[in-house]
């Protein structure tokens, strides 16, 4: 078995979940919501760990509703996954994140994050071009939405 690198564990990948929260603007183009992380605000999609009773796709729009306010029509189907270096206090661990489309319909005007996160709307390009995991920026500019 190969050695794991300095400081990280070698074991099975953790399961995340995730949602891509999408809109499209009157002018049809298509914007993604990013949130940023609470420990080095950098941006990704809401995500976090599976709960327990609930499918993934609903894992999914839970973590968008409390990560950013937003409630919309999840996809049951993932559209993407990919794996990330999570950092904790001591160590690192391993994660699999499977992603959901969630159409986004209304954002709440207080949610339970909201004052540990920013949350913005950016274009499909910019959301795939700030995002730190190259995998998730490949899965965001890969999507293909249905136009209105």
């Amino acid at each position: 078995m190969a050695k794991a690198a300095a400081g990280k564990r070698a074991a099975e990948p953790k399961v995340q979940i995730g949602a891509i929260p999408y809109r499209h603007r009157p002018d049809g183009i298509v914007e993604i919501m990013l949130v940023t992380t609470r420990e080095t605000q950098r941006w990704i999609v809401p995500k976090g760990w599976p709960i327990r009773g609930l499918k993934g796709h609903e894992a999914a729009a839970r973590e968008a509703m409390e990560e950013a306010g937003l409630l919309g029509e999840v996809g049951k189907k993932p559209v993407g996954r990919y794996t990330y270096w999570k950092r904790r206090t001591r160590d690192f661990v391993l994660c699999k994140v499977r992603l959901y489309l969630l159409a986004v319909k209304e954002q709440l005007p207080t949610w339970p994050e909201q004052e540990q996160r920013r949350c913005q709307w950016f274009t499909q390009a910019d959301a795939a071009d700030l995002v730190d995991e190259p995998a998730l920026g490949a899965i965001l500019r890969s999507l293909k939405f249905k136009a209105l």
